[in-house]
């Protein structure tokens, strides 16, 4: 069995969409940052649909070209054939929404780095690992990059992997138009046509559209096309007939386009054609190397395309392997696809980054409790910001680098500690809750609209902390519950994980039922976080109600951290052992118990930054094996 199910091979860029919907792109005023070219897009979204993908391709030694690098590793495609070029600048694409028919498109590819790929770039070793190799149209149109993809191709053929060609036929790419054309998607060329007629030989599979087809055949004919292309090539040829689905052929090129093999299509709304290409193209790959019939393969890549044309992005509209199982066994039920709030919440959980199956978190966010420690010893509330600093320093001390580490900072009072900790690889939490209140508000900085959230990096999760039980009075739920629904709707909107924090033993007296009741509260009224933050059970059966709660509702959740409430370490172990029996809890977020008695001493003068840290990184540390021995995780030498 070969490790890697496919490569692709082409261009790499940096798409940038217009945030804004139904306007010019001179008028669009924001813009949303998404790794974009074909192959690019069909390593990322064959990946999602469980294939082991690579791909092959250069980007620049700069900001965007690690960018690409970092998003395709976080979405499981091996990037060791990714070269990156020193000399030149990685490819960017603006692209807008005008309507449902105009998306205006300009291409920054002047001399970029994806069209310096040469031969030199093509490790045979690489290429004989993979069951499947395809290609795309535009690097067939430079003699460099050309020769570049012949030889992946040869190696291909001579390891016994499958070709596929996406013919991806951008006229302005080939120089046929200008650079106000990105759209346009065909221009007659008998150049374009020689030349791709003089490599369709080479692959097992062709997929284009109607017009693609009709530069691979030299004629505006479809049928006609087509059998152009099979005078050449004995691949499957399959073609993409829009809101009609597609087409495959085998053999023989019948008379007309509904006599090849078909897949169900799918009634949605067109919001987005752009990448629908490459949508249809994963899906269709993961039929393909499955070895699925016809029928099921163009399925798969119908609603692959589907999920695109109804999404904002290309790459980010694609589904996982679970969503698009649940899309085919339930079907449609709302046109617009992004507006099924079903759908949209499982392409969002199964298709989020990272590995956070454990979580050991230092929880320095606080800001009330520190400005009444800064008060009682003398110390103004511009020392809190600097100690801050020095909890990052013992987090990063313990971490050393290794995953499953995280810490919550504030963004008032920590802000330069929670600049500091971007890129570390550290999880970061940041709290949105005004500290203590009740009914629950937020820190001025979010704003009334909570448009501050736009400020916010994508690798902060929204943290909030609400003091909620079961028996409030119907005035206070509404006005929390409010709060809670629109701050968890403004995440998601910006693309932040969403922290839920609930202590209703702070409010009244509780059960071994009451987490649970609150956690399905929540879930009742659309709310569904990445991570619920819950406070230490001492009774086994309110874990297991409070993760039945949560399990029955999201399938998919990120999980549950446990709060310390200042409790002292050795209760807080004990509490941690009978957490750690429940699969759903990855770790704790613990906060006094670590930092109370060093604060105390630094904001009094009586210690030093150094041994601030010190104690700090000790308690952190001490906790993180308290918590890996509870889960029987291999715990590090001291």
């Amino acid at each position: 069995m070969k490790p890697l199910d496919v490569i692709t091979i082409g261009r790499s860029s940096v798409d940038l969409y217009g945030a804004q919907v139904g306007g010019r792109l001179e008028d669009m005023a924001s813009f949303q940052k998404y790794i974009g070219g074909s192959p690019t897009n069909m390593a990322a979204g064959t990946a999602r649909l469980g294939l082991k993908s690579g791909l092959i391709t250069r980007v620049g030694d700069e900001h965007m070209g690690r960018f690409i690098r970092e998003e395709l590793r976080r979405e499981g495609v091996d990037v060791r054939g990714v070269v990156t070029d020193r000399e030149r600048l990685t490819a960017l694409v603006l692209l807008g929404i005008r309507d449902d028919k105009q998306f205006p498109l300009i291409f920054y590819r002047e001399n970029c780095a994806d069209m310096a790929l040469c031969e030199d770039d093509i490790d045979p070793a690489f290429i004989a690992e993979a069951r499947a190799v395809v290609a795309t149209g535009t690097h067939l149109s430079h003699p460099r990059t050309e020769a570049a993809v012949l030889k992946a191709l040869r190696l291909a053929r001579e390891s016994g992997a499958r070709t596929a060609l996406d013919i991806d036929y951008r006229p302005n790419l080939w120089g046929l138009a200008g650079h106000g054309a990105g759209e346009e998607r065909f221009i007659e060329s008998a150049a374009v046509t020689a030349k791709l007629q003089g490599t369709l030989h080479l692959f097992d599979l062709i997929v284009g559209t109607e017009e693609e087809f009709h530069i691979a055949g030299g004629t505006t004919d479809t049928i006609a096309a087509l059998r152009a292309v099979r005078a050449v090539s004995d691949a499957t040829l399959v073609c993409k007939r829009g809101p009609m689905g597609a087409a495959a052929f085998t053999g023989a090129i019948p008379d007309t386009l509904d006599a090849g093999a078909a897949g169900p299509g799918f009634p949605i709304e067109v919001f987005n054609v752009l990448g629908a290409g490459d949508g249809f193209m994963s899906g269709l790959l993961k039929g393909w190397l499955d070895d699925e019939p016809w029928p099921v393969a163009l399925k798969y890549a119908n609603a692959c395309g589907a999920f695109a044309v109804s999404r904002h992005g290309c790459t980010p509209a694609y589904p996982s392997w679970e969503e698009l199982q649940f899309f085919l066994k339930r079907g449609v039920t709302e046109k617009a696809l992004r507006k099924d709030a079903a759908l949209e919440q499982i392409h969002w959980s199964t298709n989020r980054h990272g590995d956070w199956s454990t979580m050991r978190v230092f929880a320095f966010d606080h800001r009330m409790q520190l400005e009444e420690m800064a008060r009682g010893a003398g110390a103004g509330a511009d020392r809190i910001g600097a100690f801050k600093q020095l909890c990052l320093d013992a987090a990063l001390q313990v971490a050393g680098g290794r995953p499953g580490h995280g810490i919550l900072c504030d963004g008032r009072l920590g802000r330069d500690a929670l600049y500091r900790a971007a890129g570390t690889g550290l999880w970061i939490g940041r709290p949105a809750e005004w500290p203590g209140s009740r009914p629950l508000t937020l820190e001025p900085e979010l704003g009334p609209d909570f448009g501050g959230l736009s400020e916010w990096p994508l690798e902060q999760v929204v943290k909030v902390l609400c003091f909620y039980h079961p028996d409030d009075d119907a005035a206070t739920k509404a006005q929390q519950e409010d709060t809670v629904k629109r701050l968890f709707s403004a995440a998601r909107r910006n693309r932040l994980e969403f922290l839920l924090e609930i202590i209703p033993s702070k409010v009244a007296a509780v059960t071994d039922d009451t987490s649970a009741e609150v956690i399905q509260r929540f879930y009742d009224i659309g709310v569904f976080p990445d991570w619920w933050k819950l406070e230490p059970f001492t009774s086994d059966a309110a874990w297991t109600k409070a993760c039945a709660a949560i399990t029955r509702n999201d399938a998919h959740t990120r999980g549950i951290v446990v709060l310390g409430l200042d409790a002292p370490e050795a209760e807080l172990a004990a509490s941690l052992a009978v957490a750690a029996r429940h699969d759903l809890v990855r770790g704790f977020a613990v906060g006094r118990t670590i930092f109370a008695e060093a604060a105390r001493g630094w904001l009094a003068g009586q210690i030093t930054d150094a041994e601030a840290i010190a104690m700090m990184a000790t308690k952190y540390d001490n906790l993180c094996r308290i918590w890996d021995r509870a889960r029987g995780l291999k715990v590090r030498a001291a």
